[in-house]
């Protein structure tokens, strides 16, 4: 087995110059990831999400993003699960995109709030059916005996629902992820890396240079 000391990789795909930017942190992070996407990156979309607790105890986890526009970055759960609960005790996080094949990372960091009902009843609907179902069945983060449990559950959602139309649970929706700064890094040789940092004041959106 190699050495975890000895495990490192040269970048040498891209550059990333202040004159190559968009003026809106948005349209740039359009740009990469529709490079994500046409470079055939598996699941371009994933995200780490992280949170923390309001005496700043943090937890971290890969959530998928659903849209983003100028009003912010957002991703459907449940509101029961471990992840809703500190949002709402701390309503702040940080979102991290890693694509390896273009030698890029996003961080984004912000403050969250709900998406409205309306809009999480479109894309809930939007589900596969077997989706619709299991966000009945499952009660996340909570404590289950087993296996048999969770498929049991399934079982009786999908009984409760046999004619196919399984509304929103009144326990899943959205949120939405306003930043307040987007961070995008480029890997480059000898880790003299570009970072790029995205800084809102009011409606304006400040950039600077960071170091590697």
């Amino acid at each position: 087995m190699a050495s975890l000391a000895d495990l490192r990789k040269d970048y040498t795909l891209h550059g990333l110059l202040e004159h190559e930017l968009a003026p809106c942190p948005f349209d740039q992070f359009a740009k990469w990831f529709g490079d994500a996407v046409n470079a055939k990156v598996t699941e371009p979309n994933a995200m780490t999400l992280a949170t923390a607790t309001v005496h700043g105890a943090p937890s971290a986890r890969i959530v998928l993003l659903k849209s983003f526009d100028e009003r912010g970055f957002t991703f459907y759960t449940s509101y029961e699960g471990r992840k809703a609960g500190e949002l709402g005790e701390n309503p702040r996080a940080a979102l991290v995109f890693y694509w390896p094949d273009l030698e890029r990372q996003i961080r984004i960091e912000g403050d969250v709030q709900k998406v409205n009902k309306k809009e999480s009843e479109d894309y809930f609907l939007s589900r596969p059916v077997g989706s619709r179902i299991g966000a009945w069945a499952s009660k996340q983060s909570s404590v289950m005996k087993g296996r048999e449990e969770l498929e049991a559950r399934w079982h009786e959602i999908e009984k409760r629902f046999a004619d196919g139309i399984v509304p929103l649970p009144e326990t899943w929706g959205g949120y939405r992820l306003w930043p307040n700064s987007i961070e995008f890094w480029q890997g480059r040789p000898s880790r003299m890396h570009d970072r790029i940092l995205y800084e809102r004041n009011g409606t304006f959106w400040g950039i600077k240079r960071l170091g590697p």
